[in-house]
């Protein structure tokens, strides 16, 4: 067969994978089942496997991961490069396979790629969209029923910087296991980002050897097999209350997100921006700080006597962040905890996650799995009442600010609960 009809046949069948797609994702959202996110990217990718190469097309792609900030990063960097360039994005955060093909579908005349990747789909979608630069955010446990253990991850995004020796590598040294990931890349850019949760990082993933921690330097205590140390890199960006420093200057970055991770996931997002694509890096810095919403997260809704702001949480590391983010002056906490596939099924994570400080706040426990949590606020000594249901929660709580923190389906579940209610109002 010859190069030309090759050609042909490839473009035909892209072209019925797309019109599938496209129908696909308007019977979707025009029956309510979802925003056709996903469902246009799964159609794609069953009629034309090879789909998401031929969509990337060569453009210059940046591709963020990482267990936590995946999504806030890839909005703050998309932002950052859109003002400079045209951009196709996944900003709904749908980073596997079937949301990618989708995005590259709806950006297919954009200049730039800048996507979020689940962690065990880097290597296969750097293999086939061959990304300019990977952010590396940082690594914890997640899901491990459906995830595995952390070190298997390492290893996988490992082997993908290996397998691609020219990408740019923006990585934070201030995570063990990203540091690993990153430590033998060609081309790599150090950010110090922050590690707000250690416990996955007490050791180094190569050697198993012990890791030490000071207050800005960490090392493993067993040497690497070919006699390196292993040890923090020096950071050429960073980030602190001054703002983003760079190699040549210090930015103030006035975030309209809250937390510390989130002014580390800014600095990655810059530098990237900056290092990767040539932006301008003031321009970088307000583009991050013009970022508000992340689908619906840090979202504030009134409703009745009640003004109650959204958290989501995912993960151990996750949680322990979001939780630094809750008004301790707030009239109410809901927790609310589901525990679906999405969520992972396995709730033993509780049990990681510090609890014990919320004596100030009136609490309820809610959620399909809010039993679970109801016992691990026992042990954590807070007094709390349970409520299954996270809107008869809300209703529970005083007047006033109530805050809500809650995992993956429950954050969704409760989101479209209270657009309802607030629109029959």
């Amino acid at each position: 067969m010859s190069f030309k009809l090759r050609g042909a046949l490839r473009n035909l069948r892209t072209g019925a994978a797309t019109t599938a797609a496209k129908l696909a994702t308007t019977a979707s959202r025009a029956t309510g089942r979802g925003a056709g996110g996903m469902i246009g990217g799964l159609v794609a990718g069953a009629i034309d496997p090879g789909i998401m190469k031929h969509l990337g097309g060569g453009r210059p792609a940046v591709l963020v991961t990482g267990t936590n900030g995946k999504s806030t990063t890839t909005r703050m960097l998309a932002a950052a490069v859109r003002t400079e360039h045209t951009v196709a994005t996944n900003d709904g955060g749908d980073n596997m396979d079937a949301g990618i093909i989708s995005a590259l579908m709806a950006g297919k005349d954009a200049s730039h790629l800048v996507l979020e990747v689940d962690e065990l789909h880097v290597p296969h979608v750097a293999d086939n969209l061959e990304p300019k630069a990977l952010v590396l955010l940082n690594l914890s446990r997640d899901q491990l029923d459906r995830v595995g253990e952390i070190n298997k991850i390492e290893r996988a995004l490992r082997s993908a910087v290996e397998a691609h020796p020219d990408m740019l590598v923006i990585a934070n040294c201030d995570d063990v296991l990203m540091t690993s990931v990153a430590y033998d890349a060609k081309n790599v850019i150090w950010v110090s980002a922050g590690a707000g949760w250690l416990g996955d990082s007490v050791t180094c993933p190569r050697t198993g050897g012990h890791v030490v921690r000071t207050d800005d330097d960490w090392y493993a205590v067993k040497k690497l097999p070919d006699g390196r140390e292993f040890r923090r890199p020096t950071p050429s960006w960073s980030v602190n209350d001054d703002g983003i420093h760079s190699p040549v200057e210090v930015s103030e970055l006035h975030l309209a997100l809250p937390g510390q991770a989130n002014r580390g996931n800014a600095a990655q997002a810059v530098a990237a921006a900056v290092e990767g694509f040539g932006v301008d890096k003031q321009r970088a810095v307000k583009a991050t700080e013009s970022v508000d919403d992340v689908a619906g997260r840090y979202s504030t809704i009134r409703w009745g006597d009640k003004e109650i702001r959204l958290l989501l949480a995912k993960n151990p590391a996750g949680w322990q962040e979001a939780l630094s983010m809750v008004d301790r002056s707030a009239d109410g906490l809901v927790i609310a905890t589901n525990g679906h596939v999405a969520d992972g099924i396995d709730m033993s994570w509780l049990w990681d996650v510090k609890f014990e400080d919320f004596e100030s706040l009136e609490v309820k426990a809610a959620g399909e799995r809010g039993t679970d949590l109801a016992v691990r606020l026992v042990y954590a000594d807070i007094s709390h009442e349970l409520i299954a249901d996270p809107l008869d929660a809300i209703r529970a709580c005083p007047a006033g600010r109530v805050e809500v923190l809650a995992n993956y389906t429950a954050f969704r579940d409760l989101k479209k609960a209270l657009n309802k209610e607030v629109g029959d109002e």
